[in-house]
């Protein structure tokens, strides 16, 4: 079986070489509602189908955009924006879901910034209300890590980095971001569950992708789009249409914060 990271490597070589930029600074993981701040952070210099760079494949949901993007950012520094993200419940394994990040940080990425669409278990959390991920609880009983690779995880989303988010927006809340395995939205019991293990915010991705960026030494920032209340919080039947549709809503706004903080790095 091939090394994952000899793959990242050749991506990031591919990357360069259908972009024309050398290296890469700051990376993107734009998830559910987030994907407009692409558009606004800098010029864009190449826009590549991640079916081109080894190792990506088209993500098999709606509203994920399967392009990898290289953008001048307004300081010099070059940002990366991977839209071909791999869930851990396509089935596809977790080297394919920590790929997107291991190619990051083979073209050079030092700061990592991870967004997502997921579930609110604060009931004050209004769909459409952004949130910075302090920490997280894996439940996907899984890790991109192999064999004996000892990865401390403190401070995993960085104190430092949440504190500049809070300089462009002193309201921005945070929580603990809780991953389950998926498909399926989580039960309420399952929502209580994540609720007493000192979770905020359930959804699908993230986590696994976070590990993967500490062990390559990136410094991370996590953000939740909270497009629902959690099964159990919410009274109603949960949808993907629903999640789809706060993401719409929301996008503008939340797609200026990330802009506005992407401009202070």
């Amino acid at each position: 079986m091939a090394d994952p990271f000899e793959i990242a490597s050749l991506a990031a070589a591919k990357i360069a070489e259908l972009s024309g930029v050398k290296s890469h600074d700051i990376a993107l993981t734009l998830g559910s509602g987030w994907a407009k701040a692409a558009d606004l952070i800098g010029e864009t210099v190449a826009s590549i189908p991640a079916t081109e760079i080894p190792g990506f494949s088209a993500p098999s949901v709606v509203g994920h955009v399967a392009t990898i993007r290289s953008i001048l950012l307004p300081n010099g520094k070059h940002a990366l924006v991977l839209g071909a993200r791999t869930h851990y419940y396509e089935g596809h394994g977790v080297r394919r879901v920590a790929h997107g990040v291991r190619t990051a940080a083979a073209t050079g990425v030092k700061t990592m910034i991870l967004t997502n669409g997921a579930g609110g278990i604060k009931d004050h959390w209004k769909p459409g209300t952004p949130v910075l991920i302090s920490d997280h609880i894996n439940l996907t009983a899984n890790s991109p890590l192999e064999g004996a690779t000892f990865v401390d995880l403190t401070d995993l989303y960085s104190s430092r980095l949440r504190d500049l988010a809070r300089t462009v927006d002193e309201t921005l809340d945070d929580g603990v971001y809780v991953q389950f395995r998926g498909p399926h939205y989580e039960t309420p019991a399952e929502v209580q569950m994540a609720k007493i293990m000192g979770g905020h915010i359930v959804g699908m991705s993230t986590a696994l992708e976070a590990i993967a960026a500490r062990q390559s030494g990136m410094e991370i920032l996590g953000l939740s789009l909270i497009t629902n209340l959690a099964a159990g919080i919410q009274k109603t039947p949960l949808s993907h249409a629903e999640v789809l549709e706060a993401g719409r809503e929301a996008e503008p706004r939340i797609s200026d914060l990330l802009a506005r903080i992407i401009a202070k790095l």
